[in-house]
Formats: C-alpha cells, sequence, structure tokens
C-alpha cells in the first residue's frame, strides 16, 4: 500500500498544469455539452503546456535520483472523468508520471486536499484558491503571463529552481501588521527586537520543511563529491531591507532550509531580480509584485493576510474556474 508520509504531494488542477483557456471560454460561451464533445474529440491532441509546467515536470524528474520517489503530483480538477482523459492523455505525451487525483464533475475540490495530504495546490480558480487559504490549506493562484516562453522552461539543466517571497507566504502576515500600523521605523524596530525568534508559519511553511528535507536528502546523496550540484535550488526574493534580515534567517533555521539565495530588494522591484535568476516558479502575495513578473517567470498569487482580506478582487486575477 502505497503511503504519502515521505513524500511531497502537489496538487494541480488541469488549467494550471496545461493551457485550456480556449476550452474555458468554450465552455462558457456554449455550456458543459459543447465543452465536453469538444475535449472528447480532441482526446488524443495534447494539450499546450500551461503556467505550473516547467515547476511540476522539473519536480518528478527529480524523482529519477532516488530509490524511493520522494515526490508525488496529483490532478484535482471540477471536470468529468470523461473530459478528465485528455488530461492524462497529455500527460502521457509529455512523460509527466501523474497516475493519480479526483474529477469531482463540478464539485469543490477542496475536501481532498488533505485526504490526498498536499503540501501545495496550484489552481486556475481563484475561488477555489480563497476557499483553500480559509481552510488553512496551501494553495496558490496561477497568474496568466508568457511564461510559457520563458528561459527557465527552456533550458534542460536538471535544476529546480523555486524563489518565494518572504511574508504573507512562508511565514504569516505578523511583520506586515505591524508595518501597516507602526510604518518603516516600527516594522524594522519590532525585528530586530524579536531577531531571535522565528516568525509563525505562513501558508506555504510545510511546503517549505518538506523543500528542506528534501535538501537533506540531496545533500547526503553529493556528500563525497566536492563538485557536487545541488538538484533543487531554493531562493528568497523579498522586499525586506537589512536588518530585518536577522529574523529572516533564524526563521530559515528553524526550518532546516538552506535558501540558495536570498535577495533583500529593500523595496526595489523583483522582476529584474526574476529573469536573472530564471526560477520555474515564483510565490509572492501581492498581484503588484506579480503583474510585470509574469511576463517572464511561472507565478503564483498567494491570496493570504492583511494585504489580501481587505480587498476586492484586483484586475488581472482569474475569477471562473
Amino acid at each position: 500500500m502505497k503511503t504519502t508520509d515521505h513524500q511531497l504531494v502537489i496538487a494541480v488542477s488541469s488549467r494550471a498544469l496545461f493551457d485550456l483557456e480556449e476550452e474555458h471560454k468554450l465552455f462558457e460561451d456554449k455550456g458543459i455539452s459543447a465543452y465536453r464533445n469538444y475535449q472528447l474529440e480532441h482526446i488524443d491532441t495534447p494539450l499546450n503546456p500551461g503556467v505550473a509546467f516547467a515547476f511540476i515536470q522539473r519536480l518528478l524528474r527529480l524523482n529519477e535520483l532516488f530509490e524511493e520517489e520522494p515526490f508525488r503530483v496529483v490532478v484535482l480538477s471540477r471536470n468529468s472523468p470523461e473530459t478528465g482523459q485528455r488530461f492524462f492523455s497529455s500527460c502521457r505525451h509529455y512523460g509527466l508520471k501523474i497516475s493519480a487525483g479526483a474529477f469531482t464533475s463540478g464539485q469543490s475540490t477542496i475536501p481532498y486536499l488533505q485526504a490526498f495530504d498536499a503540501s501545495l495546490f496550484l489552481s486556475a480558480n481563484r475561488d477555489s484558491v480563497i476557499k483553500a487559504i480559509a481552510h488553512g490549506q496551501p494553495a496558490g493562484l496561477v497568474i496568466k503571463g508568457s511564461e510559457q516562453n520563458s528561459d527557465a522552461s527552456h533550458t534542460d539543466d536538471g535544476e529546480l529552481r523555486i524563489a518565494f517571497d518572504f511574508d504573507g507566504v512562508i511565514i504569516d502576515d505578523e511583520a506586515e501588521k505591524r508595518y501597516q500600523q507602526e510604518g518603516l521605523e516600527g516594522f524594522q524596530r519590532h525585528e530586530i527586537d524579536c531577531r531571535t525568534t522565528p516568525h509563525n508559519p505562513g501558508p506555504l511553511s510545510r511546503l517549505f520543511e518538506k523543500l528542506a528535507h528534501f535538501q537533506k536528502l540531496d545533500a547526503e546523496r553529493g556528500k563525497n563529491d566536492p563538485y557536487y550540484k545541488p538538484a533543487i535550488r531554493v531562493s528568497i526574493v523579498t522586499a525586506r531591507g537589512a536588518p530585518s534580515e536577522q529574523r529572516l534567517i533564524t526563521t530559515l533555521n528553524g526550518y532546516g532550509m538552506s535558501a540558495a539565495e536570498l535577495f533583500l530588494l529593500d523595496g526595489l522591484p523583483k522582476s529584474r531580480i526574476l529573469q536573472a535568476l530564471k526560477p520555474h516558479i515564483f510565490f509572492d502575495d501581492q498581484l503588484s509584485h506579480l503583474q510585470e513578473a509574469s511576463q517572464s517567470t511561472p507565478s503564483v498569487l498567494i491570496p493570504f493576510g492583511v494585504r489580501n482580506s481587505e480587498s476586492e478582487p484586483e484586475a488581472g486575477v482569474p475569477s471562473k474556474a
């Protein structure tokens, strides 16, 4: 019997992994019957890669390095089982080893995140992501951009690069609340006073913890090779600046995470750093940082915390399933 106790499980919707925008428009314009017929007629036509494709492809390839596969990807889709056949056909076309999941025929997929032990759910459905976050589940909204043409998607160097914002993603929004209440000076003073106290976990903390565990496995594999190149690079790209990095690093150490790079931008734009870093996926809790970044980097919005709780749906963010 297979278990996920020692695996990192990523749940992905069909529209996050593949580009289904034309099919979705058909669904909205002509209804479920036309959508179903179209999918069945094109069951053997591979879907084009979507926002999360490069990340998922690289993640699954890492399993080839280990006897026990540490990574599993499952599909959580509101499609019907019959229209879901095109999803699995496309997975086979691209060599994506995805064999588990749920097709709910329009019902919510949120109850099954915990059942599949998912450390992350990637979806193109804003409502699903918000509901998942509200239920304490780790979820992110893929942002449509020009990511399929990014250098990261086409460079076959075998490396998986993941970039995270810090506040509201890896940790909770305590520091952001402090900044909004007391300004930059109050925020910096508080972070210095608490520099030896780790932050409370945020929506993607479990994913981060699992990645830290994988880093240890990866380091063990290359411990006798002085020229060994790690298979995964984890980077922090944050608007923070010094001296607030002290508490940030305390928190990373608490997770056992060895971040490959730390970029303290002190309010500077993130898009140029991301273009140079070329991550296969980037997580941030602010759409303003992602609108430009998503044109060259596969990007995911984490709608969590004080920056997201009091605002209406923002321009450029998908709102339909």
